[in-house]
């Protein structure tokens, strides 16, 4: 299967792309689905789309300090002006879906599935 960067992934799965259109050349390795920060700082790894209904600009920090591919805020949720300020400083890709956590978790499983990072806790591990 072939690698897929934000932009194609953007396409195909409906995301609005609301920070960070000059980095969609990304290429995310998988996919973590959390709105605790503390289970993201611990549990993600760079690279990453990190799913999450949360919209506060502390998200932008943990996804900068992760150095994570982006964020889909989902649940049709808009981020407000702050959030979306600090994002385009900091480098981060911020994407918004209409649809629940769950199904867009879906959509990435499906496409990403085939590289996820192995032996990690807390990471489905496919045998």
């Amino acid at each position: 299967m072939e690698k897929k960067n934000l932009k194609k992934l953007i396409e195909e799965l409906e995301f609005k792309c609301v920070t960070g259109v000059n980095l969609l050349d990304k290429e995310p390795k998988w996919a973590y689905v959390s709105d605790l920060l503390s289970d993201v700082m611990g549990k993600a790894q760079p690279q990453m789309i990190w799913v999450t209904s949360q919209i506060h600009k502390n998200i932008v920090a943990v996804a900068s300090l992760i150095d994570l591919s982006a964020i889909v805020i989902v649940n049709e949720r808009k981020p407000d002006e702050n959030m979306l300020k600090l994002a385009e400083e900091e480098g981060v890709v911020v994407l918004t879906s209409d649809k629940p956590a769950f199904e867009t978790a879906g959509m990435l499983y499906r496409d990403l599935a085939p590289q996820p990072p192995k032996g990690k806790r807390g990471v489905f591990k496919r045998t």
